[in-house]
């Protein structure tokens, strides 16, 4: 991620013949060469130990779990023979490279490639699932799964570190798409929001679009209900990505922290002034309608103090905000921890939304 940095960098900045410029520009790679090299090195052992544990059987086709691999739908046939919807009949459908449908049912999902409506518009109401960094498609389906019991059709959105790293080019093209596709598709029974982490960020650079064009703020009349877990604060970028990218790798989680913390500070016009942007156009001009926010007191990404502020900013413009706050839980880990509850909580706001012709179903 690094090196791509660096080539992005030596093309992007306005005054390429500074002295400045070319002396950040030689840190930069320095940086770069020995954080590629540290991760080339920390990967190659870790790939031998995967491999040693997860080698297939002769003959066996090994599979791919990251819906970002993904190209075209994928079906898997159920084993129980139940008509529930179960992670073996969720079908992937791509939308674009950045958002993929998770249904149970066989549809037509064909749209037109400029505007992104579907030539067959949705007869159920919408979840709008945004992904925190690298959500697996196996992750992700256990969400989908739910929502797709209780009568919704499912969409992800997600985003790469470099997009996160890099907004013109990046999160702000995939916001752009999400936009573009709440606005020009019917979604007359409704669209939720289901946020993870970054995906607060996504949803900030979708609300500067929206607002920076009258057209567009039809979208919030389509907009029922909202809820984030773990929504993160933008200022603790250091902190969450090393932790989502290197999840098990401490050393080089402190390289990649340095970086980014340099990151930050080098590229505030190219991107740091845009998640300032974000998170106060997300906190003060939000889409009102009800809110659920899922956080813990032991996560350091979305913290308990930056979510209760976002509380009273909300619900200081006449928003209803439920929090749940748990004593021990991981970030963006609080469905498995608290299974249970995590499923009541979603039931109770879900219920409480005016969404037509919806009632809640049975838990998992």
């Amino acid at each position: 991620m690094l090196q791509v940095s660096y080539r992005l960098i030596t093309r992007g900045l306005k005054h390429p013949n500074t002295f400045r410029y070319r002396n950040q520009c030689l840190k930069l790679q320095t940086s770069a060469n020995q954080f590629n090299g540290i991760v080339q090195l920390s990967g190659n052992c870790r790939l031998k130990g995967v491999e040693q544990r997860n080698k297939p059987p002769t003959g066996a086709v090994p599979a791919i779990e990251t819906h970002r691999s993904r190209s075209g739908p994928i079906v898997m046939s159920a084993r129980n023979g139940s008509s529930k919807p179960t992670l073996a009949t969720i079908r992937v459908s791509s939308l674009t490279k950045n958002m993929h449908f998770y249904s149970a049912t066989k549809r037509n999902w064909d749209k037109d490639s400029k505007s992104l409506r579907l030539n067959e518009q949705l007869d159920k109401p919408l979840v709008l699932i945004l992904a925190w960094l690298q959500a697996t498609e196996k992750h992700l389906r256990k969400f989908a799964e739910f929502y797709v019991e209780q009568g919704f059709e499912v969409l992800v959105a997600h985003i790469s570190p470099w997009q996160l790293m890099w907004p013109v080019h990046g999160t702000q093209a995939v916001a752009c798409d999400i936009v573009k596709f709440l606005k020009n598709n019917d979604l007359e029974r409704g669209v939720v929001l289901h946020g993870f982490s970054v995906g607060g960020y996504l949803w900030g650079e979708c609300l500067v679009k929206i607002h920076e064009n009258e057209s567009n703020k039809g979208i919030f009349n389509k907009i029922k209900g909202q809820i984030w877990d773990s929504a993160a604060d933008i200022t603790e970028i250091p902190v969450g990505v090393p932790h989502a990218v290197l999840p098990k790798n401490p050393t080089l989680q402190n390289v990649l922290r340095g970086y980014i913390t340099y990151h930050l500070k080098l590229f505030h016009e190219e991107a740091t002034q845009y998640y300032e942007k974000c998170t106060k156009i997300y906190f003060y001009e939000p889409a009102i309608c009800p809110a659920l926010l899922l956080i813990s007191k032991t996560d350091p990404v979305g913290t308990e103090a930056a979510n209760k502020r976002l509380m009273a900013a909300w619900e200081s413009i006449g928003i209803k905000t439920t929090m749940k706050c748990w004593d021990r839980s991981p970030h963006v880990g609080h469905f498995h921890k608290h299974r249970e509850e995590y499923i009541e909580l979603l039931l109770a706001h879900l219920s409480s939304l005016n969404i037509a012709g919806y009632f809640p179903k049975a838990k998992l």
